[in-house]
């Protein structure tokens, strides 16, 4: 069997985390637009069609690339696994790059579809993208009705470890009561959605930095200049900053609240490879498939 090279298959795992967040954000951002864009809005009843779609966004992501990178798609998981399950540190600025890329690329794609209906629309209701942000809720988030920018801090940081607590609970190979196989794509789906069906309406759920920041970042270039970056208030820094906060403690809360207390915890030894894989719980980690000691896995334990 021939045998890929590790600069290889490094390249395959960025291009991988790249992708993945460029397939959540074609979805998203274009179930954002059909949200926003059109009157009657065809979700403005149904807004837990909204949360599907992104969620399912997130499930096909994973089942297209978590075989070569594991599908971390958001810093926020990214730093999480890199503090708590052994993944790499020398991984961790290179990923999160290329999914701030992707979700660039992703928002130029949804922006290449839907051109002529954000500006039939700013046109209808008056609107500028530079000055008012119009339709700029397609792509990138901001405090909904009566939440300040500190508050959305916190509700960000709530909603990401919320989401990073539920990935490590799902993907723990420990937790016997986890879904089995590649079942646990759709959960993570499912889980993403909930968030956004329960809290969405406060900030528009980023969860994710690399969501927001990257189309956000297409934006600025796009015509939407300082509604974009700053954005009112300042608040461009909040979806950044506030996941990557969120997400750690998300994940110490269950590697050290619930994960001691598993009845198989206790039952496997723990071991660290030097390349900083953790062959004992292989979740959104990829391994050295060249070393049989270490065999390739994807995202499910």
């Amino acid at each position: 069997m021939p045998v890929m090279s590790e600069n290889r298959r490094y390249l395959g795992e960025l291009l991988s985390e790249f992708f993945a967040v460029a397939i959540i954000i074609l979805f998203g951002d274009g179930v954002a637009a059909m949200y926003s864009l059109y009157d009657p809005s065809p979700y403005k009843s149904a807004y837990w069609g909204v949360c599907i779609v992104w969620g399912l966004g997130v499930t096909v992501a994973i089942y297209a690339t978590g075989a070569i990178s594991g599908t971390h798609a958001n810093p926020a998981v990214t730093l999480s696994l890199a503090m708590f399950r052994g993944f790499s540190w020398k991984k961790v600025i290179p990923y999160m790059s290329v999914q701030v890329l992707g979700g660039f690329a992703g928002a130029a794609l949804v922006y290449s579809l839907y051109v002529p209906v954000i500006d039939h629309f700013n046109m209808a209701h008056n609107l500028t993208r530079a000055v008012d942000g119009g339709s700029a809720g397609v792509f990138f988030t901001h405090p909904g009705d009566y939440v300040t920018v500190a508050h959305a801090f916190w509700d960000e940081l709530v909603l990401t470890a919320a989401l990073v607590f539920g990935i490590f609970a799902i993907t723990c190979q420990y937790n016997t009561q986890a879904p089995q196989a590649n079942s646990s794509a759709l959960i993570i789906g499912l889980l993403v959605a909930i968030i956004g069906a329960s809290c969405g309406y406060l900030d528009a759920w980023a969860i994710n930095p690399a969501r927001d920041f990257g189309p956000r970042l297409f934006c600025f270039f796009a015509g939407w200049g300082q509604s974009a970056l700053p954005a009112p208030g300042n608040y461009f820094w909040v979806p950044v900053v506030a996941p990557l906060v969120g997400g750690p403690i998300g994940a110490a809360l269950y590697q050290f609240g619930l994960r001691p207390f598993m009845p198989r915890y206790l039952e496997q030894t723990v071991t660290v490879a030097p390349d900083g894989i953790n062959p004992a719980e292989p979740v959104l980690v990829v391994s050295n498939p060249d070393d049989p000691a270490f065999p390739v896995v994807n995202r499910v334990s």
